[in-house]
């Protein structure tokens, strides 16, 4: 049984408002018991994933782009932890292909499954541009800035939009300025529940 504290950080409305996780999503991390601070930061990154999204539709509308599975990578990208709670709150890699491994357990596509597993390698040749803007999100939640990845997007941006990489930069760089304004107000709401399972 979830306690209440897992329940507060899936459905709480946080301030400034944060979208609630997929409801697929939501019963897997009820059923793993998942800690509310993994909890709390799933929906901070996968809220700010929702607003990478919005960004790409509005400037970018001929790069095709599954939304869906993006915003399920987001919401899953840390369920390994649930197998690594010490990462929670620590540094380590052992989430990410244990995250894989258990969302696949679970019945998840292997389509779906690869964020768990690649949100932390975007130098790889093979990721793609779903994959990089999950990266993002899963640093500018917390108003960090990671100058290389950041680059990679810009120049998948540029290559798809023929606009020269300077545009792209600029505008990449004005949208994730904006979103990095409630980066203290998401630290806030993911600071707000324990790293611990409470029972």
């Amino acid at each position: 049984m979830s306690s209440g504290l897992l329940g507060r950080a899936l459905h709480d409305r946080g301030d400034p408002p944060l979208r609630p996780l997929p409801d697929q999503v939501t019963q897997l991390l009820r059923d793993l018991d998942a800690p509310p601070r993994l909890a709390a930061h799933l929906r901070a990154v996968h809220d700010v994933t929702h607003q990478l999204l919005d960004w790409m539709a509005r400037e970018h509308p001929s790069i095709r782009l599954d939304r869906d599975a993006t915003l399920f990578g987001a919401a899953t990208h840390d369920i390994g932890k649930t197998a690594h709670p010490a990462e929670l709150s620590g540094p380590g890699s052992s989430h990410e292909a244990a995250g894989r491994e258990l969302l696949l357990a679970h019945g998840t596509a292997p389509e779906l499954a690869r964020f768990a597993a690649t949100h932390a390698t975007w130098t790889r040749p093979d990721v793609d541009l779903e994959e990089l803007l999950v990266s993002v999100a899963d640093k500018i939640w917390k108003g960090k800035r990671v100058q290389e990845l950041e680059d990679l997007v810009v120049a998948r941006l540029a290559e798809a939009s023929g606009r020269t990489v300077w545009e792209e930069f600029l505008s990449f760089d004005d949208l994730l300025t904006a979103i990095g304004q409630d980066a203290d107000a998401r630290l806030a709401f993911q600071a707000a529940y324990p790293v611990e399972r409470v029972r």
